[in-house]
């Protein structure tokens, strides 16, 4: 009995290891269906040209999982990413700078800097450095997002700064942000905007020059109560001082006077100091901030009493050649200054006889009586010479450019044409004009309205062939590299190219840098567009001679960069009215 019950129950054992084992197998394989599935889900993600939606976006800062490039990237709080725009906008994807270099990415910046850009390349170093992407090897995202908070505050960009702050509602210097559109709109004396752009700092932000700006925009505002609040809160916190308090206190009604202290250091201390003493006068020196010297134009608290106060003048000269005043300003303090009628009248021939400050301003009189072209353009250059003579041209450069702009060409006097052309400041921006067709040329036809997205594959390869074969019956024709450009990219978007069009044995004469098409074989595509950034430059697309054109949309054929691809050639190819 005993042994036949441990038979049974040796039985029994086997029985039960042998169904854990199968058990087990099952459990793998259908792991391995799971896995193979997850694997077909990523592959499909990674050859799709959808958009990814904000909603990656925000999972990007959790401990969710991103699928993108063949792997899953784990994202956690010490991983994050900030921008505005979806890297799929523009063929990019959130492993754009993956394999970029910190270092290569810091020069590249550093570069640009330097360059005063198109709006071509402005657009194009937008699009790629404001995507939402992780950051470059050896780089940190706090690092990352200074170079793009940088970007945007030292060029100005309002409308990205607040795109930004809308977009990523945590990250890195979010102040740094926050204060300038403050300080933008103080400098422009726009208090009631201003305050509305406070409204971007939520609880987490712990900064007393913010919170003080919110405390006063609560007055303004005609809050007075929560204003008080809010004071005695900051003073708890130790982040006041005696200046803010004093200064609030007398804008709250607490106090009946306030000090005649003009405090500096910031523009908000300025400010409080302008808008709380009666009949406010600031002398501006050397070394003020240009962002009081901002303020002080836009709320006109600069005025020269008298004309004749030359070293007063001479100190706004100074100033608004270095930006910091308005230029249009000094002109206007020119035509208050006295003149006998007999000077204005003989001003060509005795103006070297004056001091250099009253130089200017007779020769400027006189321009400004002269109703006559040729002489306006005479006196117009001898001014030119006496701006320079001091060293003050760029107060001058700008309004010659205007004024000789103004002047009928015929009007001008045959020796003076030439310099007159040198003189004229063609701020050139990107509007251009309707397309006009040519179907005599390739790079000029129809075809273009397939890159600008009004007619879809389909009728675009028809009408290529058609276009091909009328072209082709001119013997004289001459595929140029613009040509060879806009072919590359039909082949490269699966359009049919007749066989007997050699196009890949005649782009093989125009060169593309070996460096730049390497990056390609790295997943560099990031870095590709900052090289062409600076290639590109101060250059519009339509500016660039055409190998420089073709090698450009090669390289962003090359990394399946078609959306930038087609901004260029929409801008660099067509004839326009």
């Amino acid at each position: 009995m005993k042994l036949s019950s441990l038979n049974k129950y040796i039985g029994l054992l086997i029985l039960l290891i042998s169904y854990q084992s199968l058990h087990s197998e099952e459990e793998i394989d259908i792991w391995n269906k799971d896995a193979k599935k997850k694997s077909t889900i990523i592959k499909t993600e990674t050859t799709s040209n959808q958009s990814i939606n904000s909603e990656i976006f925000k999972k990007s800062q959790t401990n969710n999982k991103i699928k993108i490039e063949d792997e899953i990237l784990e994202s956690s709080e010490n991983v994050k990413i900030f921008g505005i725009y979806d890297p799929a906008e523009n063929n990019f994807n959130l492993n754009m700078w993956s394999q970029t270099e910190a270092e290569n990415v810091r020069s590249s910046f550093k570069r640009i800097k330097k360059i005063k850009l198109s709006n071509t390349a402005t657009e194009l170093f937008e699009n790629t450095i404001l995507s939402f992407a992780y950051p470059p090897k050896g780089m940190n995202e706090k690092e990352f997002v200074n170079l793009k908070i940088d970007w945007m505050i030292e060029n100005k960009r309002i409308e990205l700064i607040e795109k930004f702050l809308k977009q990523n509602t945590t990250f890195p210097n979010k102040k740094k942000l926050i204060q300038y559109l403050v300080d933008d709109n103080i400098a422009k004396a726009d208090i009631k905007k201003g305050c509305q752009k406070i409204n971007f700092l939520d609880k987490n932000i712990k900064d007393s020059y913010l919170d003080k700006f919110k405390i006063y925009c609560l007055i303004f505002n005609k809050s007075n109560n929560e204003a008080q609040l809010q004071l005695d809160i900051l003073r708890e916190e130790n982040q006041s001082d005696n200046f803010f308090d004093e200064k609030i206190n007398f804008l709250l009604g607490v106090t009946s006077k306030t000090s005649e202290k003009v405090k500096e250091d910031n523009l908000l201390n300025f400010y409080l100091s302008s808008v709380t003493i009666k009949d406010f006068k600031y002398e501006p020196k050397k070394d003020t901030a240009k962002i009081i010297w901002e303020y002080l134009n836009a709320a006109n608290l600069i005025k020269l009493d008298d004309a004749q106060d030359k070293d007063k003048l001479r100190g706004l000269e100074i100033a608004a050649n270095q930006d910091q005043f308005d230029k249009q300003k000094i002109f206007d303090i020119y035509s208050n200054i006295v003149f006998d009628l007999n000077s204005l009248i003989k001003a060509e021939d005795i103006y070297q006889t004056f001091d250099n400050i009253d130089a200017r301003a007779l020769v400027y009189q006189k321009f400004l009586l002269s109703d006559n072209e040729e002489n306006k353009v005479k006196l117009l250059f001898i001014l030119k010479e006496l701006f320079k003579k001091d060293n003050l041209s760029n107060i001058f450069v700008e309004f010659l450019s205007d004024r000789l702009k103004e002047i009928t060409l015929e009007d001008i006097p045959d020796s003076y044409k030439e310099v007159v052309q040198k003189n004229i400041i063609t701020i050139e921006e990107l509007k251009l004009g309707k397309i006009k067709f040519d179907d005599k040329i390739l790079h000029r036809s129809r075809l273009l309205r397939y890159f600008n997205q009004e007619i879809d594959q389909k009728k675009a390869q028809k009408d290529f062939l058609k276009i091909y074969k009328k072209i082709k019956k001119n013997k004289k024709y001459f595929f140029s590299a613009k040509d060879i450009a806009l072919v590359e990219s039909l082949a490269k978007d699966g359009f049919e190219i007749p066989k007997e069009f050699k196009y890949q044995e005649i782009s093989k004469k125009y060169n593309v840098p070996s460096n730049l098409l390497k990056l390609r074989e790295s997943n560099e595509s990031a870095f590709l567009t900052l090289k062409l950034v600076e290639i590109i430059g101060e250059d519009e697309a339509h500016n660039l001679d055409p190998e420089t054109i073709y090698f450009i949309t090669h390289l962003l054929n090359q990394n399946n960069l078609q959306k930038i691809r087609n901004q260029i050639l929409i801008s660099a190819l067509p004839l326009r009215s």
